[in-house]
């Protein structure tokens, strides 16, 4: 599924997603959990690229699925969608990014998808 476009923002980085240069692939499963792989591009407002890949897992009751299958809006709190996240980079002014370890928290709207990403220290 490709990616379109979205924003970004943080307390040190702030920007867009490339479309054309971002895709999401899923692999659902029988009992309706997705696994995720969702690589993209994003560029920051000071022109720096930033490649990401999430490796993830989206699951919950089958009623809540269900719902999300539908389109509906549910709640993120009755279900689990959570991700491992590489950024590189090669903006000098950004090498610790390179260097850190994300995680992300993922929200799925009737529009898209909402993450909360984290740096581990």
């Amino acid at each position: 599924m490709p990616l379109t476009g979205g924003t970004f923002t943080g307390p040190e980085l702030n920007g867009r997603l490339l479309p054309g240069a971002s895709a999401d692939w899923q692999i659902v499963l029988p009992d309706g959990t997705a696994l995720g792989d969702i690589r993209y591009t994003l560029q920051s407002n000071d022109g720096a690229l930033l490649y990401v890949q999430s490796r993830g897992i989206r699951h919950g009751s089958p009623e809540v699925l269900a719902r999300l299958g539908r389109g509906e809006r549910v709640d993120a709190s009755e279900y689990t969608f959570r991700t491992s996240t590489l950024i590189e980079t090669a903006a000098t002014e950004l090498d610790w990014i390179n260097k850190g370890i994300f995680i992300s928290v993922g929200g799925r709207q009737p529009g898209g998808v909402i993450y909360e990403t984290y740096l581990v220290r």
